[in-house]
């Protein structure tokens, strides 16, 4: 019985330690050439020696990997070569063509290298590839959490081949696709992982302990790199673009002609500053948002999907200052242009744009050698105008719509030992004739200890607004202690946000006037037990007050639970409640206005999971369900998710997602989007029955791993059936009102967005693009298609919009012109 307890323990006592060590890498520079063919025959590679021995991340950790890998790296002036030989069998290499940086939860296997070229352990440039060739990159950058940066595209080679006995990756990264200091010796951090599909295994070359906070601070190192010096980066992105759109309107389709062009410039001022430009920039080609009927009086936050704000943002967002879809958004007065002449007969919309157009954009970022990162973010927008025909006169008249706007940022980020770091982030924002400007400043602190197992950060901010809208300025501060490694870890934090603080000229907030504190505390297992890989358990809990004046609003407790399947099916069940009657003083407005509703306590219990993503079909699914004291008021969920491969060059998704509330309540909103208010200024309250679908379809077609053809079409439909109308009291509760008859809503939004896209050469890529839409001001009667079937039909009789474009980006780099002359 004893040797039966001691063996094991001295076997796992040998794993850790060997898993706990860092390894290294020799850096050895090479002076011929390697011709990236997917063959390690070059004699070149013939020098170089091979490391390998991975050792498992998932689904256990600390294994040995059941596939044998062997990588060699070498370096020259001009370039990083990495050769990857991944033994297998070849029946079971998993190699679906997909778009490029699409390559997770695919049936794919991956080859992975990254390099921490500062050795900072908080930033790294990845590059990943699939047997089928399809390239995928990233930035990844840590500091409390790991973000990863999937819009960063860089230029680089790679090519794969299939052998008798496994897979061969050949990579080549120039050195002009990443930055690093400029000395005549240094160390990289390096890390280097492969993906088996068939086995869902992910090992890596220097081991990852799930259970330790962070990845980059457990990479190995690459040493002894010398005489390398950083290259000219010097590239040009010009583009062009045409088509046309046609809208409908009440008096008939506005054909209009789009044509653009401008120019992307990225130019490294030195080794580790790059400055990149836009110039005119064309942001017609992105996918539509994800639209929904808001019954809020928050604003509503959608996604960006531009690459020249979503790529190397990072430095940008550490403060979480920065909500880049602020810039270049819909002009501010162009609803107000549509609900003022567009119903009246004597007057004609000419011209009313829904983008305000840039004139251009700069970002200036980079690391110094003791690892201060400075960031410069600028960009102006035009002034957009509508132009309004009055049809009495034959004359028109235009009206400012969106002044010359001009946005900055400064981020100032000095890295520390132990992952811990201080940064400074200002942003500004001025507009001409000086209607409203702003100022949002800003100081982070994150420290770490030396042995990674706790967490200490502040933050403190200050707004200023001023200008002929009104002057008034405010602040926000929050601190944490967190334990962020090992199998039990917790998290205390508070935040206290007067009521005058404001960063949403270029930040994003729902509500200032806030002052919380939160708990929580998790249990990870990451070793498999007789039926789990992996199961973790949360609990935490959220005690809000108003900051001004001082009184207590809320109580939220949540928990939830994950476990995933030795068959890789996972399931997640969580319980939310708020226990008590809480008090929400922001029912009509983003602001304190001394009314408040009495929310009632609720009990939400869920679950959601999917199957095995290798499969051919794959499902997910969510159901879920809350209850609350009063009588006839559930709430219920539900969604089901299913994708089908049909080859490797063919997928189509699915899903539908299904939510009915008989019991929201909230402020009574009128079928022309406006609040009925009493005469004291209080809300009228409604009690409304909201029933919702989302519908998505979408389907991938990959040609080859540089050509694709992508499709996506969203409906979305809320039905809400007004059933009670209250008046406040001054304490929280309501009291019976008239009924309001004719003011149901019936919100619908449809969407198809299909893009074709060839990256013809490396660099650069031909998109042509359709986008159809459910027309502005469509008025489905909510009564008469209160079923699926009946408002989808409407919803496609409706007139719709048509929008088709071509866009040509061509990639000039600067070294090989300089090379080919």
């Amino acid at each position: 019985m004893l040797t039966r307890l001691i063996i094991p323990a001295i076997l796992s006592l040998f794993t850790s330690v060997t898993v706990a060590q860092v390894r290294s890498i020799p850096a050895i520079k090479i002076n011929l050439p390697v011709k990236i063919d997917g063959n390690l025959d070059d004699e070149a590679w013939k020098a170089v020696e091979a490391t390998g021995d991975f050792i498992t991340f998932s689904p256990t950790f600390g294994n040995i990997s059941k596939r044998n890998t062997k990588v060699k790296i070498a370096y020259d002036n001009s370039a990083i070569y990495i050769g990857a030989y991944l033994y297998d069998n070849p029946s079971n290499i998993r190699k679906q063509l997909t778009a490029r940086d699409v390559l997770d939860r695919q049936d794919v296997d991956i080859f992975t290298v990254g390099f921490d070229t500062y050795h900072d352990k908080q930033n790294a440039f990845v590059f990943r590839v699939s047997p089928a060739n399809v390239q995928g990159d990233m930035k990844e950058s840590q500091n409390g959490g790991v973000v990863y940066d999937n819009s960063w595209d860089a230029v680089w080679e790679s090519k794969t081949s299939i052998k008798a006995d496994g897979w061969v990756a050949e990579i080549k990264i120039p050195l002009s696709a990443i930055r690093f200091s400029k000395k005549d010796l240094q160390d990289w951090g390096i890390n280097f992982a492969r993906f088996t599909r068939k086995e869902n295994e992910n090992s890596i070359w220097n081991p990852i302990n799930p259970n330790v906070n962070g990845e980059l601070n457990q990479w190995g190192v690459w040493t002894g790199l010398h005489n390398i010096t950083p290259p000219t980066r010097l590239s040009f992105l010009p583009y062009l673009s045409g088509g046309f759109r046609v809208s409908p309107t009440e008096k008939g389709d506005v054909t209009e002609f789009l044509k653009s062009g401008g120019m992307d410039v990225k130019y490294g001022l030195n080794e580790s500053f790059t400055l990149d430009m836009t110039l005119i920039p064309d942001f017609a080609q992105v996918q539509s948002d994800n639209v929904y009927l808001n019954l809020s009086p928050f604003q509503v936050k959608f996604d960006d999907y531009r690459p020249f704000f979503t790529e190397g943002t990072e430095l940008f967002n550490k403060a979480g200052l920065f909500y880049s879809r602020r810039i270049g958004n819909t002009p501010e007065l162009a609803a107000t242009v549509l609900d003022n002449y567009g119903k009246m007969p004597e007057y004609k919309i000419e011209k009313n744009p829904g983008i305000t157009r840039l004139y251009n954009a700069t970002k200036f970022s980079g690391r110094t050698k003791s690892n201060l990162g400075i960031g410069v973010f600028n960009a102006i927008s035009a002034p957009m105008r509508a132009r309004i025909k009055d049809l009495r006169n034959d004359s028109s008249f235009s009206i400012l719509t969106e002044p010359l706007t001009n946005y900055n940022i400064i981020v100032l980020d000095q890295a520390l030992k132990n992952r811990s770091s201080i940064s400074f982030t200002n942003t500004n924002v001025l507009r001409k004739g000086n209607s409203r400007n702003a100022n949002v400043s800003s100081a982070d602190i994150s420290l770490f200890d030396k042995k990674n197992n706790h967490n200490i950060s502040f933050t403190g901010r200050y707004s200023n607004i001023w200008g002929k809208l009104g002057n008034k300025s405010g602040y926000t501060t929050a601190a944490a202690f967190s334990k962020v490694s090992g199998l039990i870890q917790y998290r205390a934090s508070f935040l206290a946000e007067s009521d005058k603080y404001d960063p949403n000229d270029l930040g994003y907030i729902q509500n200032n006037n806030s002052f919380e504190y939160n708990g929580s505390i998790s249990y990870n297992m990451n070793k498999p037990t007789r039926r789990f890989l992996n199961h973790n358990y949360r609990l935490s809990f959220a005690n809000v007050y108003l900051y001004k004046p001082f009184t207590w609003t809320s109580f939220q407790l949540n928990a939830s639970a994950f476990f995933l399947f030795k068959n890789f099916w996972d399931v997640s069940v969580s319980f939310e409640s708020r226990p008590e009657w809480s008090n929400d003083y922001f029912v009509h407005s983003n602001s304190y206005t001394g009314f408040f509703l009495k929310r009632t306590p609720y009990y939400y219990l869920g679950t959601n999971g999917s199957s095995d993503s290798r499969k051919k079909l794959y499902v997910s699914w969510k159901i879920g369900g809350a209850e609350s004291p009063l009588p006839n008021d559930p709430y219920w969920t539900g969604n089901l998710g299913l994708r089908y491969r049909f080859n490797d060059r063919f997928q189509l998704s699915t899903s539908m997602d299904i939510t009915q509330d008989k019991g929201n309540w909230g402020a009574f909103i009128k079928r022309d989007g406006s609040l009925m208010l009493n005469m004291d200024g209080s809300p009228v309250i409604a009690r409304r029955d909201v029933k919702t679908n989302t519908a998505i379809i979408s389907g991938q077609y990959n040609f080859t791993s540089r050509m694709n053809v992508n499709i996506r079409m969203r409906h979305y439909w809320s039905l809400l059936k007004n059933t009670n109308f209250y008046n406040l009291n001054t304490d929280g509760y309501w009291r019976d009102t008239t009924f309001f008859a004719n003011e149901n809503l019936n919100f619908n939004t449809f969407n198809i967005d299909m893009f074709f896209t060839w990256d013809f050469l490396p660099g650069s890529r031909l998109t042509v693009a359709w986008k159809n839409a459910l027309g502005n001001n469509v008025s489905i009667d909510p009564y008469a298609n209160s079923s699926y079937v009946k408002n989808f039909g409407r919803v496609i009789d409706n007139p719709h919009s048509n929008e088709i474009t071509v866009k040509v980006v061509y990639y000039i780099d600067y070294l090989k012109m300089r090379r080919k002359r």
